[in-house]
């Protein structure tokens, strides 16, 4: 992934992924709330993966913070960011593996079809993360 060209490149990206690792974060919790029954393991790994949502989301808003307030004229800020948002299309990439983990392994899931369609559908979404994101950096 590049930055090729654009001022506002990075900062377009760390907003795209400051959006969506809040919606990473929440869907960890969407998930637990509607399916009470899911298996211990898969409840500890989404708190796991909730913890680490957190994480990164704030790491996004403090370097945008920092690119607001200094521009990103200075070449270690811009791969900071960089860095950043290889890293929160790396993590959607996992999260993504582990719902599907999900949908493929829990017994409570398979029983409950409501859920199922939410967890299709929460992939979407950190889907459509991944693939925005990759357009604006083609876009540059």
């Amino acid at each position: 992934m590049q930055f090729s060209s654009g001022e506002q490149t990075p900062l377009r990206l760390l907003d795209e992924a400051n959006f969506w690792k809040h919606q990473e974060y929440e869907h960890t919790n969407v998930i637990r709330e509607i399916v009470p029954d899911l298996e211990r393991k898969f409840v500890e790994e989404l708190k796991e993966w909730e913890q680490a949502l957190t994480r990164t989301h704030s790491q996004v808003v403090q370097l945008t913070e920092t690119l607001v307030r200094y521009g990103n004229t200075q070449p270690v800020v811009a791969d900071q960011a960089l860095r950043l948002i290889s890293f929160s299309l790396e993590q959607s990439g996992r999260f993504v593996k582990f719902l599907f983990e999900i949908l493929d392994l829990s017994q409570a899931v398979k029983k409950n079809p409501t859920a199922a369609a939410v967890i299709k559908h929460i992939i979407r979404e950190s889907e459509y993360f991944i693939g925005i994101t990759q357009t604006i950096c083609s876009q540059g």
